[in-house]
C-alpha cells in the first residue's frame, strides 16, 4: 500500500469514527478546534516532508503515529474554557448526568479573567408606541446571552477586553431599530476565551422583534421563549450558538449561515416545525422530523398548524441539533 493511500484512509477513517460517536453522543466535537489547534496540521505536513524520502518501516510507523496523535488531539480536546480547576485542556467524552442548561443566569467570577476588562451599561427606554423592534447586533470574539427581560425595551451589561459596544436608536418607518455594535468596528480574531467580549441582553416583552446577529467568531446561549420573535438571523464565520425558541407567534423564522459551527436549537415538543438545510461536511441531528427530501425537513401535521417555526441552516463545517423540549 502507498503512503499516500495509507494517509487518506486514516484520515477518512478517524473523521468518519468521530462523526458516529458525535452523533451517538459519546463525544462532544467542537468544530471551533479547527481553526484554534490549525498548527498541528503544520505539524504532521512537516513529518510528512522531512520522512517523505525515507521508505523504512519505522519512518512510515512514525508518520502514522504522529498522524494520529495530531488528529486526536484536533477532534477530541475541548478548550473552549477552561474548567472549574483552572485547567485549559479536557476531553470531550460524555456524561449521560451532565444536562446543562442551555443559558446561564448571572455573570460569574471565572466569566472574565483578564483584568483589562471594563464593564459597561447600555439601555433604551422602552415606551408603550413601539410595538415593533429591531435589533442588530455586530461584533466578533463576542460571548453574547440573551435570557432575561427588562421594563427598558433594551439593556445590555458588557464585559469588553478590547473594543467598545455602542448603541444608537433610530425610526424605520413604524419599526424601533437598535444597533448595538463594537464601536470602531474592531474584527480581531480571538480564540482565547480570556479575551472574548461578553455582553448580557435584555429584552422587553411587549414589542414583536427582529433579531439579527453578525459576528466573525461568536458564541450565542439566546432563550427567547419569553418573547415574540417574528425573526432570528446569525451570519457569522466560527460560532458556537444554543438557541431556545417558543411558538407563541404565527411565524417565526430563524437563519443560520456559518462556516464552522456547533448549533443547538430547542423547540417545545408540539411545534409545528420546517427545516431545510444546506451544508457541507456537517453532522444533523433533528429527532422526531420526517424528511421529505434531501435537505428539507418537518414535523408532522406542520401544514395544519396554526403556528409554524421555520428553521433555514447554511454552514461549511457544522453540527446542527434541533432538540424537542
Amino acid at each position: 500500500m502507498k503512503n499516500d493511500r495509507l494517509f487518506s484512509g486514516l484520515v477518512l477513517v478517524i473523521i468518519g469514527t468521530v462523526f458516529l460517536l458525535h452523533n451517538f453522543h459519546v463525544i462532544d466535537f467542537h468544530w471551533s478546534n479547527l481553526f484554534r489547534l490549525w498548527p498541528v496540521f503544520l505539524v504532521i505536513g512537516g513529518i510528512n516532508l522531512l520522512l517523505a524520502n525515507t521508505r523504512t518501516a519505522w519512518a512510515t510507523a512514525l508518520k502514522v503515529v504522529i498522524l494520529i496523535i495530531g488528529l486526536g488531539f484536533v477532534l477530541f480536546a475541548n478548550i473552549h474554557r477552561r474548567d472549574e480547576s483552572g485547567s485549559r485542556f479536557s476531553f470531550n467524552f460524555r456524561d449521560d448526568d451532565d444536562k446543562d442548561d442551555i443559558v446561564d443566569t448571572a455573570f460569574t467570577d471565572g466569566d472574565i479573567k483578564s483584568s483589562k476588562a471594563i464593564s459597561n451599561v447600555y439601555q433604551q427606554l422602552y415606551t408603550p408606541d413601539v410595538k415593533t423592534a429591531r435589533l442588530n447586533i455586530s461584533g466578533g470574539a463576542t460571548s453574547y446571552v440573551l435570557n432575561t427581560t427588562t421594563s427598558d425595551l433594551f439593556k445590555a451589561s458588557t464585559h469588553e477586553t478590547y473594543g467598545k459596544y455602542n448603541l444608537q436608536t433610530s425610526k424605520d418607518d413604524s419599526v424601533t431599530v437598535l444597533d448595538f455594535d463594537m464601536k470602531g468596528k474592531n474584527r480581531s480574531f480571538h480564540w482565547d476565551s480570556d479575551r472574548m467580549n461578553e455582553a448580557r441582553i435584555s429584552l422587553n416583552t411587549a414589542p414583536l422583534w427582529y433579531i439579527n446577529l453578525r459576528g466573525g467568531a461568536a458564541e450565542t446561549k439566546f432563550d427567547l421563549t419569553p418573547f415574540k420573535i417574528r425573526s432570528l438571523t446569525i451570519n457569522g464565520g466560527a460560532t458556537s450558538s444554543k438557541i431556545k425558541l417558543a411558538d407563541n407567534t404565527p411565524l417565526t423564522e430563524v437563519s443560520v449561515s456559518t462556516g464552522a459551527s456547533e448549533v443547538e436549537i430547542s423547540i417545545p415538543k408540539n411545534a409545528a416545525c420546517d427545516i431545510t438545510v444546506s451544508t457541507g461536511l456537517s453532522s444533523n441531528d433533528f429527532e422526531g422530523f420526517t424528511k421529505i427530501s434531501g435537505s428539507h425537513y418537518t414535523t408532522p401535521g406542520f401544514s395544519g398548524a396554526a403556528n409554524k417555526i421555520y428553521l433555514h441552516l447554511k454552514g461549511g463545517v457544522s453540527d446542527f441539533e434541533v432538540k424537542r423540549y
